[in-house]
């Protein structure tokens, strides 16, 4: 579900038009869209403001970078999204080198919704970003951003690794968990 705050290219403004109200300060961009200058920008309008990436696909989560950006890490959204099935079905992704999706199914625990936009929660998110193969280091980065926003989160996204079976990247995510405060890693 879009906000209604939310303008997004073609749909009752052409990218020009919008393009020229960003020139005039008038909005910004946000996302795949534009918002009013003076709104608060907030978890909800983020996720929202990626909807466009993820339209006809129900069962799709955003997770890694982009549920990063999401929660309030850094300042624009990233250039590669990422997303996960929410349902366990295969997602069928649209051919495009900005969107990245990842096979593993999410648990249900794994998944909020933010303006009815799946999205996987803090914890996982810190999970994945320092889990998945470093084919973009970038991850690193964000998830770095994560903790530094929310330093609670680190004791929380321990608390989720261990109730995780050990797969690749286990050990990487959790020393660098235990390097931010969670306590010693496993060996």
């Amino acid at each position: 579900m879009r906000s209604a705050f939310l303008h997004i290219p073609g749909d009752r403004l052409s990218l020009a038009e919008l393009t020229a109200a960003r020139l005039d300060g008038d909005v910004v961009g946000l996302g795949e869209a534009f918002a009013p200058a003076d709104l608060v920008e907030t978890a909800v309008l983020r996720a929202s403001s990626l909807t466009s990436l993820v339209a006809g696909m129900r069962d799709a989560a955003f997770a890694g970078m982009s549920a990063a950006w999401i929660h309030g890490a850094g300042d624009a959204a990233p250039e590669t999204h990422e997303l996960q099935s929410a349902s366990g079905r295969r997602l069928r992704a649209p051919a495009s080198r900005r969107i990245i999706v990842h096979d593993p199914a999410l648990d249900p625990a794994d998944v909020q919704h933010l303006g009815g936009v799946a999205v996987t929660t803090p914890e996982r998110t810190v999970i994945d970003l320092l889990r998945w193969p470093v084919t973009l280091p970038e991850r690193h980065g964000w998830a770095l951003l994560m903790v530094q926003a929310d330093p609670a989160l680190v004791g929380r996204a321990a608390t989720r690794l261990a109730g995780m079976h050990h797969g690749p990247g286990y050990h990487r995510t959790a020393r660098f968990l235990a390097a931010h405060g969670a306590g010693p890693s496993p060996s």
